[in-house]
Formats: structure tokens, sequence, C-alpha cells
């Protein structure tokens, strides 16, 4: 028997007890875009769900392939009408037993999904503003660049964002370096430079991120670098954008007292919607 909310009940009642997830934030996850029945930049999500389970020990089971993978997130899409644009999130936990030492490391899954209005990735918000959030930091380690269910700098960020009227917060690493916005990785645009913050900083080896600097190599008189960024450049750049493969782009127009322009981030927006739509 549990207490439950002030009530007992049979620990039957609630599955929660016993999931590592919920526990010990023992899981990872991937989320991902489905446009038209197709899981977008399927391989890049697959392969790095693989190394995440692999950084947190997990037993990867015979039957994960990538295409056991499309097929589970199709499937889940189609059941709920959804797959001609929509969001699905896999998250993979470890199975039950033990405390901090589990007494197994193979793994259970859960995909649920919702739909999109939107297909092609647009400008969602015209202002949005940022500030810098400082009551924790980001490590430079690798645990840093997975997505583990473990996202509670994100939570109160992203509560401290809502009480302070901002759009998003950008987090710090424990340099006191830029690592990467709640949601999402930061791009940089000073001259005829694009500027992202190494995986090494802490940031989130995003999906998006990858496409990014992929098609920033192809626009004219434009350099991608891979470089460390302090708060103080944020106020030197022509203009910030944020990165995930749910929103695509989303420019930064204020941060403090600076305003941007977002020409550059358009025109990188309007390729990604090319690219997708090729896909």
């Amino acid at each position: 028997m549990i207490n439950f909310n002030g009530t007992i009940v049979s620990e039957d009642a609630n599955l929660l007890t016993q999931n590592r997830a919920f526990l010990y934030g023992d899981g990872v996850f991937e989320t991902v875009k489905v446009l038209n029945n197709k899981v977008l930049f399927l391989e890049d999500h697959y392969f790095r769900l693989m190394s995440s389970m692999r950084v947190v020990r997990m037993e990867i089971p015979m039957n994960f392939t990538m295409e056991y993978l499309e097929e589970q997130i199709l499937s889940t899409v189609n059941e709920n009408s959804i797959a001609h644009s929509s969001r699905a999130r896999i998250t993979v936990y470890r199975n039950d037993g033990g405390y901090y030492l589990p007494k197994i490391n193979t793994v259970s899954f859960i995909i649920s999904a919702v739909g999109l209005e939107k297909q092609l990735y647009s400008f969602e918000k015209i202002t949005y503003e940022v500030d810098l959030y400082k009551d924790f930091y980001i490590t430079k380690q690798l645990l840093s660049s997975i997505k583990t269910t473990n996202k509670i700098i994100n939570i109160t960020g992203s509560i401290f964002a809502d009480e302070n009227g901002l759009d998003n917060c950008i987090l710090l690493n424990d340099s006191k370096n830029v690592v990467e916005a709640l949601q999402g990785n930061i791009f940089m645009i000073l001259g005829h430079k694009l500027i992202t913050p190494p995986v090494s900083e802490g940031c989130l080896n995003g999906v998006m991120r990858k496409q990014i600097l992929s098609l920033a190599n192809k626009i004219a008189n434009l350099e991608v670098v891979e470089e460390i960024i302090s708060p103080f450049d944020l106020q030197k750049a022509d203009e910030l954008f944020i990165t995930n493969v749910i929103k695509g782009i989303q420019p930064i127009t204020q941060y403090r007292k600076k305003s941007f322009a977002t020409t550059r981030s358009a025109e990188i927006l309007e390729k990604l919607n090319e690219m997708i739509g090729t896909i």
C-alpha cells in the first residue's frame, strides 16, 4: 500500500512507484517531427538515441533498429490521425529494480504524439525577448550533450522566464559562457560569421543544430564557426536565433537593451523549408 495525495491505495494503482525515470531521472528521450508520414532527420535522431543509451549504460535491445523505431513512431501518429504534421516523443527508461544501482540494464519505452498546426517551419513570434538565467549552471560534460529525463534547470529557467515576462532564457555553463537556450541551441550572426558554442561547452548535441550548420555552409558570404560565446558577445551580435526540430528557427529580437534583425535568420529558414520539402 502507498499514500497517494493523502489516500492509502494499492501500490498497483500507481505504476510510477517503481519507475526509474520517475524516481531517479534514469531515462533518455528524443523528440521528433513527423511530416507527411515521414520522420524528419530519422537517422540523426536514431544514432543520438543509441549514443545516449550507451552513455548511460542501458542495454540496447536487439530489435531496436532504426526501421523498428520508425515503424513504432509512425504507427503511433497514424493511430492518432496526425501523420500529416506532428511531434512525437520516445522515452527510453531502465526497467524497475534497485535503487541508485539498478538490478538490470534492460529497457522499456513509451511513445506519445500530438498534432501540429503547421507543416513547414515559420517564425511563430514577431517579438521575442530573452535574458540570461543565472540561478543554476550547465556543467561542461558529456551528460549535458544528451537528452535525459532530468531537465530541472530547463524547468526552473522556464518558470523564471514566465515570471519575468520573457519568451526564453539563455543558459550559461560553469565558466559563465553561453551554452544554449531553454528549448534549443543558440546561434549568433556577427558580420559574415555564424557562430554557435561547441558541444564541449555543455550544449545539447542538437539534431536541428546539425542541420543548420550544414545549411549555413551553403549560403554565400556566411562563415560557419563553433566557438565560445560570452554574455558580452551577445550584445555585439547582428542577429541571434534558437533552433530545435519542432520550431525550426526562432529569432531573438530583444536581449536586454539590444534589438536584433532577422534577415539572415529568414534566409536560413527558407533554405530549411526547401530541404524538408525534398525529404
